[in-house]
């Protein structure tokens, strides 16, 4: 049986609500390298869902965030393990986005922008289970 891992994935729009915050994966990502996706992160033992949106926000993007909704969550089987994910909608209560982080032992982003729901269709289609929850959340086709 394969091992679970648990993870985050969130959302975050911008002040018109009419763009999210995509964040550019590194050339040297295992599953999804140079792919535009959402910030996600993996919970740690001990860690609820919730408390590793905030590490998340803090350690990849340099921001404190604050949990508004649960949007979705879902899974998805890879060679070793299987993901599960909860996705949130959450607010950037203080700080700007700012990546790279100097936070070493995960995945860091190399660009993050405002981006349309549509530009997640391709890493969606490439295996990213946080583009996924947040197209099928909004009925967009991939």
């Amino acid at each position: 049986m394969k091992q679970l891992k648990n993870a985050v994935a969130f959302v975050i729009y911008n002040r018109e609500g009419n763009r999210i915050l995509t964040v550019l994966r590194p050339p040297d990502d295992k599953h999804l390298p140079n792919l535009w996706g959402l910030p996600a992160g993996s919970v740690k033992k001990e860690e609820s869902f919730e408390e590793c949106v905030l590490r998340s926000g803090r350690e990849k993007l340099g921001v404190e965030l604050q949990i508004v909704e649960l949007i979705g969550d879902g899974h998805l089987e890879r060679e070793d393990y299987v993901l599960y994910m909860k996705e949130y909608e959450v607010e950037i209560i203080k700080g700007k986005p700012k990546v790279p982080q100097p936070v070493k032992g995960m995945t860091q982003y190399t660009k993050w922008k405002w981006g349309k729901a549509e530009e997640l269709i391709i890493s969606a289609r490439k295996g990213s289970l946080c583009s996924q929850i947040y197209l099928n959340s909004r009925r967009i086709k991939w």
